[in-house]
């Protein structure tokens, strides 16, 4: 048994209450909350990025419901699919609020996916869009990571930094139980914060290189960054996690975080190769999109 945890510095003594508020019987969770602020802020993000470059901002209306539920829709099956062992027992927890529970990567899956039939359907750049909305998932990452703050999450191991956090016991991963690591001299790693930053910063970067050089970049590039910037992040964060989801004893956050990197990375490295053609955002972005989008004809035939 391992003797009893002292730290140099006290974490700091708040332990959130999950529910931000009641409608009538019905508890409204802060994790509901931040997911509602970041979507908010994505939009306007959104908005103002499609508007600055000439895009037709109808499309942010009709298309982000779309993209949004087959986000959360991904992001719903890999937490559960992370969790199952929680979940195996009460399959009604999957479907049923509060959904306290969603994973980073399934979203960038099914609202991926989702983005690029819609741009197909309505026969714009996936590219061009996929710019646009990168600094906004910035945003959105930013906010809603405050959600695992409030249920007690995403967090890393015991430190002595002064920003360390408390942890309440029920909340306790095996490893750190508070016999060994009392709740009043124990701090945690913040890991929800670090990443949180990570999006303030990871937006302001990304709106800025678009000013500053986004004429001399393809479409893409940003969307692209974004993806590296994100699993960089990520990758690092996962190697203060435990009881992970894990493929061979390696966290599957870390496999797809690396996967995505090279992906992307790859991609990128395609599209600047000699030859490639010579797409710029300065282009006319295409026809408006129709009255009736959905009806609308194919994929542009610039579409790289």
């Amino acid at each position: 048994m391992p003797a009893p945890h002292t730290v140099l510095a006290e974490p700091i003594p708040f332990t959130p209450d999950p529910v931000a508020f009641w409608i009538g019987g019905f508890p409204v969770q802060w994790y509901g909350v931040g997911y509602l602020v970041g979507l908010v802020g994505l939009y306007v993000v959104v908005v103002r990025e499609a508007r600055r470059r000439g895009l037709d901002t109808r499309i942010v209306d009709r298309g982000l419901a779309v993209v949004t539920i087959a986000g959360f829709a991904g992001a719903r099956i890999y937490h559960v699919v992370d969790q199952w062992d929680r979940y195996a027992a009460d399959p009604l927890a999957i479907v049923l609020p509060p959904y306290a529970g969603l994973g980073v990567f399934g979203a960038i899956i099914g609202g991926g996916l989702a983005m690029v039939v819609v741009m197909r359907l309505w026969g714009q750049s996936f590219w061009r869009w996929a710019d646009v909305v990168a600094p906004g998932a910035f945003v959105l990452q930013a906010a809603a990571r405050w959600g695992n703050f409030f249920n007690q999450e995403l967090y890393g191991p015991p430190t002595d930094l002064p920003w360390g956090i408390a942890i309440g016991c029920e909340h306790r991963v095996p490893q750190w139980p508070c016999t060994t690591y009392p709740e009043a001299t124990t701090g945690f790693q913040p890991l929800f914060l670090y990443e949180s930053i990570s999006g303030v910063v990871g937006a302001v970067v990304l709106l800025w290189v678009a000013r500053r050089w986004g004429a001399r970049m393809r479409p893409g590039d940003l969307f692209l960054a974004w993806i590296v910037w994100y699993s960089v992040v990520r990758f690092g964060l996962e190697t203060l996690r435990v009881n992970n989801w894990t493929v061979g004893g390696v966290p599957t956050a870390m496999i797809v975080s690396a996967a995505l990197v090279v992906g992307a990375l790859a991609v990128l490295a395609w599209r600047h190769r000699p030859g490639a053609g010579d797409e710029r955002w300065g282009e006319p972005p295409g026809d408006p999109v129709p009255a009736d989008p959905v009806a609308s004809a194919g994929p542009r035939s610039d579409e790289q």
